[in-house]
């Protein structure tokens, strides 16, 4: 195994002492992407409605986690920065699509948070069909956050690119004065060999193998689909994207490993971890499954790293962000009059 990516992210995604900024973590998760900002000495508070994620946060972050339910009315705490992945349930063709006034959806809390905090810069990540099947929904959400006063700039990211070893793909969108600039992608790609090569021959006591039935099934999957190779991991490539459902659930389309002597078992917890890029010393609070589902939802936190590091950067050019903004608005108001 290469032990480069391992140690990467044991050691990137270490805090560092002195945290100047604050960014208030919406619908935190288990803190994937709070943990990114943190080592890039942005201090973290979370909202989270899920005790075992709450948990996990506040025995891995030094910020706190608040284990409660968020609503558009809800008191937020100050901050200058505000991060999320918002909840996003309204894409269904079965259900009605009723965008940005769907009860069940995320969105409008989060933008309730920046209207009321009136925050320096905002992030939030969700799924790429944002970007493409729902792109209507995106425009509801970005057209809301535009009349707030940001540029709002939206990205699809190849988790793969930023050194996550895992083909996830996921879009950012960030709100801003202009002057916020995207990390750049990484030239090395990492395998999931790199990240799970030392366990994945190994059967500790906690593996779960497909059964017999469970493997009929899978071959009838794969062969009704004709899938153009088996789905095991090929720790030569990056892996597919992780989910809830491929992480802990007997699917068709379950993340698996195959043993030398031909069995197949279920990914370790700390292998899922792995490949979402969670450090060894990161630990995770709650039953097996809570744990696959805490990974599936996160962000990769070394992405969340690289962002985080753009967002710090941001920040630190405030004085001169805020006079530019000043004179702008000054010049606007000059010609305002001069056309009255």
């Amino acid at each position: 195994m290469e032990e480069n990516y391992v140690e990467l992210i044991n050691q990137a995604l270490r805090p560092p002492q002195s945290m100047p900024y604050a960014a208030l973590d919406l619908f935190a998760g288990c803190g994937g992407l709070s943990l990114g900002f943190e080592a890039a000495g942005i201090g973290t508070t979370g909202i989270e409605m899920k005790k075992d994620c709450c948990d996990t946060y506040n025995q891995n972050l030094r910020g706190k986690c608040i284990n409660d339910t968020l609503t558009k009315d809800y008191e937020f705490p100050k901050a200058d920065i505000v991060i999320g992945g918002p909840p996003c349930q309204p894409f269904s063709h079965i259900g009605k699509q009723m965008g940005i006034n769907d009860s069940r959806d995320g969105f409008p809390i989060f933008i309730s948070a920046v209207r009321k905090l009136k925050p320096k810069i905002w992030v939030f990540e969700n799924v790429q069909g944002l970007l493409h099947r729902h792109k209507w929904y995106l425009d509801q959400i970005t057209q809301e956050l535009e009349k707030t006063g940001y540029r709002v700039d939206v990205k699809q990211i190849g988790m793969a690119d930023y050194g996550v070893p895992q083909t996830r793909h996921r879009i950012v969108a960030v709100g801003h004065d202009g002057s916020f600039e995207f990390p750049k992608p990484e030239l090395r790609k990492h395998t999931a060999g790199d990240a799970i090569s030392d366990t994945a021959g190994t059967a500790p006591p906690e593996s779960r193998f497909l059964t017999k039935s469970m493997e009929r099934y899978v071959a009838r999957y794969e062969k009704a689909s004709m899938c153009a190779r088996p789905r095991d991991l090929d720790l030569s490539k990056p892996s597919r994207t992780l989910t809830c459902r491929n992480t802990c659930a007997a699917t068709s389309d379950m993340m698996r490993v195959k043993l030398k002597d031909g069995r197949r078992r279920m990914l370790l917890v700390r292998e899922a971890a792995r490949l979402q890029s969670f450090p060894d010393w990161f630990e995770f609070s709650g039953t097996q499954d809570e744990a696959f589902n805490q990974i599936g939802n996160a962000v990769p936190p070394y992405f969340a790293f690289q962002l985080a590091i753009k967002v710090r950067e941001y920040m630190a050019r405030e004085p001169q962000r805020v006079s530019a903004v000043v004179k702008h608005k000054r010049i606007q108001a000059r010609l305002s009059e001069d056309f009255a």
